[in-house]
């Protein structure tokens, strides 16, 4: 099974604000550019490739938090699954649209595979680190964001080793947001 991450930080790496905001992500940048085709930054298209999604429980808060509206809702009928060793049932405003998991992140992708689920968003910044570690993660989409946070919660957490960076593509935006498509390659 394919797993990919899509994700956007600020330009200094940082996903959210240290207690775990992402308001910024809609002030940043020029919001009167006319942005034509390119509106969502590829992330309809993203979504349309994908399957399943796998989050963490601190990604899955936030986006709770953020009570979206059935029509606000970004990631229409996929499959999501949340990873908590804490937490065994969603919010109430998520229930019947995330399953909870707890265990090994291999053993889930396996139960995932065999599913017949082929594509896996990865979202979160500790998830991300964590499939990346155990060498899950093939390909990798980075927005960055026009604006220094100077703090906040990093991407990637500690690498149990180097990853190389390959194949990349780079489109820069009207709106000042670069975004780098990488394939993965662990050394």
């Amino acid at each position: 099974m394919k797993c990919s991450v899509y994700i956007a930080t600020s330009a200094d790496g940082y996903i959210a604000t240290p207690d775990g905001g992402v308001d910024w992500l809609h002030s940043a940048g020029n919001s009167e550019a006319d942005m034509g085709d390119h509106a969502d930054m590829g992330f309809v298209a993203f979504m349309a490739s994908v399957d399943c999604m796998v989050m963490g429980r601190k990604c899955m808060e936030m986006i709770s938090n953020m009570n979206l509206s059935p029509e606000h809702w970004p990631y229409g009928d996929t499959h999501i699954v949340v990873l908590s060793n804490t937490i065994k049932t969603p919010p109430e405003n998520l229930r019947g649209k995330v399953e909870m998991f707890s265990g090994e992140i291999t053993d889930l992708v396996r139960e995932l595979d065999s599913k017949g689920f082929k594509h896996a968003y990865i979202d979160g910044g500790s998830t991300i680190t964590s499939f990346l570690n155990r060498r899950l993660i093939d390909e990798m989409t980075i927005t960055r964001v026009p604006l220094l946070l100077g703090d906040g919660i990093p991407l990637f957490g500690k690498l149990d080793n180097q990853i190389k960076l390959v194949d990349s593509e780079a489109t820069a935006f009207a709106n000042d947001f670069v975004q780098v498509k990488y394939r993965v390659n662990y050394l």
